[in-house]
């Protein structure tokens, strides 16, 4: 690619990261380097399971809390920052030295939103980007910067879902 640009995927439907995994596959399917980071995310998708036989896409994770941060004591919530802020150092780092024709950065939109990530550092990192890499940013609901930043916006959102229905997240499906 010559250029890459800066996709969003948000809103409360299923299918944002679902978006951002075909285009992980489409993207190493053409001999693409592709990281796909996870930032609040923990357990196995999926996902991780086929993208561990596809030598193109390296899998970044800072490990998911155990509850939801509503009902984190404060230690917890730092000790959650801490994690998810030293993936998003890591990859700010080696993005630079080594960079992917793809980065997914799934659920950096929460990790935001939660105070985790400076919205300023994910705008500086736009700004400072390896030329060549496309970004695709997912999550719920992202600033009006970072809609201003970007070259693709979709908002997903959710007309009907199971889960409002009381029927947990299905192997294959939804996880």
């Amino acid at each position: 690619m010559d250029t890459g640009f800066i996709h969003i995927y948000y809103g409360n439907g299923k299918g944002k990261t679902t978006a951002a995994v075909g285009l992980a596959v489409r993207c190493a399917g053409r001999g693409g380097q592709v990281w796909f980071a996870q930032f609040l995310k923990a357990g196995n998708t999926g996902e991780l399971t086929i993208f561990s036989r596809i030598p193109e896409i390296t899998v970044w994770r800072a490990g998911g809390p155990s509850k939801f941060t509503s009902q984190m004591t404060a230690a917890e919530r730092l000790q959650t920052a801490a994690r998810q802020n030293r993936l998003w150092r890591r990859l700010l780092h080696h993005c630079h030295e080594a960079p992917p024709d793809l980065l997914v950065l799934d659920e950096l939109l929460v990790a935001m939103s939660l105070g985790f990530i400076p919205e300023k550092e994910i705008i500086r990192f736009f700004h400072t980007k390896p030329p060549q890499t496309e970004i695709v940013l997912t999550g719920h609901t992202p600033s009006r910067k970072l809609l201003a930043a970007a070259d693709y916006i979709s908002q997903i959102t959710a007309v009907k879902h199971p889960f409002t229905r009381g029927i947990p997240a299905r192997i294959g499906i939804e996880k």
